[in-house]
């Protein structure tokens, strides 16, 4: 009885596994194109390529705040993260003040 109850368990834990095995078929079931098959597909490949050729190229992106930015940083980033030092000290010693 054992026996029949590790199987059935090995059987359930493999199936999963063995359903994601693809299903290879190595023989060709179809024959090869034909000469007529490779010309209409050749010229299916050229006419895509000829419409892609027609796609105006894409403006580059409008940036309206472009102007607005400034390029050099300001010099206050620098006093704000010693303010901020001061703050989180003075924040840290008033929380355990309150405890």
């Amino acid at each position: 009885m054992r026996a029949v109850r590790l199987a059935a368990v090995i059987m359930l834990l493999a199936s999963p596994a063995f359903a994601q095995i693809p299903k290879l078929n190595l023989l060709q079931d179809k024959p090869g194109k034909s000469d007529d098959e490779k010309a209409a597909e050749a010229a299916q490949e050229k006419a895509y390529k000829d419409s892609l050729k027609k796609i105006p190229d894409q403006k580059a992106p409008a940036d309206p705040w472009g102007t607005v930015r400034s390029d050099a940083p300001a010099a206050s980033p620098s006093k704000s993260a010693s303010s901020s030092k001061s703050k989180a000290k003075s924040t840290a010693g008033g929380s355990t003040s309150a405890n």
